[in-house]
């Protein structure tokens, strides 16, 4: 199998291609509802959500970037029939985190949308969780012991947790998208993912040398990425337009 490469190809058709159970990691970003045309390019989510399943390998995981389209004062949902199903084809909904980012104002009668969900999919446990670590807003200096919970609503003390600065990042990720990228030829594309995000999600998920996909490749950022931290990589595109994007953005 082919890695390190950029396919100008159906991303259906290209992944039915790859063998069983061969990408550690998966972060795209697909297009949902009718919010952009994408060039008028269309897409199958069930085909697709399948050929993930193949080939993502066991204890893998895909990070499944997706919002919701306001029509006719009702939010579509499309996000959470999205996540439904690819339980109902085996993954696990290993997570479910939030992509908080900074939006014009808006005057819909509501309060303002500013997030997207970030589905973490899994084919049983992730085999890598290298979780992103931040500093604590206010130290705890006590003597702070581990307590388990158990059905009866006992608890057995654990050992003291050792006193650090640190805490693992929370779930709710705000990510300045300023325009969804500092890069000037990423900004060419209608839909940019914020490279903190990507890169964030493949550190957290994977390891050097992991083979890591985007089936929406779109401008590239995931590939950008993964490529910087040393994971290899399948993207797959279907834009010529979109190809020629990501081929300035990795000179």
């Amino acid at each position: 199998m082919n890695t390190n490469i950029v396919i100008h190809w159906d991303s259906l058709e290209y992944m039915k291609t790859l063998p069983d159970k061969c990408i550690d990691l998966t972060v795209t970003s697909p297009p949902y509802d009718n919010l952009r045309t994408y060039n008028w390019y269309s897409w199958d989510f069930e085909w697709i959500a399948k050929e993930l399943y193949r080939v993502t390998k066991d204890w893998g995981v895909v990070v499944w970037v997706v919002g919701d389209q306001t029509i006719k004062w009702s939010e579509s949902w499309t996000s959470f029939k999205q996540a439904l199903y690819f339980k109902e084809i085996g993954f696990n909904l290993h997570d479910t985190m939030i992509y908080s980012k900074s939006v014009p104002p808006m005057n819909d009668r509501r309060y303002q949308h500013c997030f997207e969900y970030m589905f973490v999919l899994s084919k049983g446990i992730p085999k890598t969780f290298n979780p992103i670590m931040e500093e604590k807003k206010y130290k705890d200096t006590r003597k702070v012991k581990n307590f388990h919970r158990y059905a009866n609503a006992t608890y057995a003390e654990g050992f003291s947790k050792p006193e650090t600065n640190l805490k693992i990042k929370e779930s709710i990720w705000r990510i300045f998208a300023a325009g969804g990228s500092s890069d000037k030829i990423a900004s060419k594309h209608p839909a940019i993912f914020p490279e903190k995000l990507a890169e964030d999600h493949i550190l957290s998920w994977s390891n050097p040398w992991d083979i890591v996909l985007d089936p929406f490749a779109w401008s590239g950022t995931t590939l950008k990425m993964a490529k910087k931290n040393g994971r290899n990589y399948i993207w797959i595109e279907i834009s010529e337009e979109y190809i020629e994007i990501i081929k300035k953005r990795l000179c």
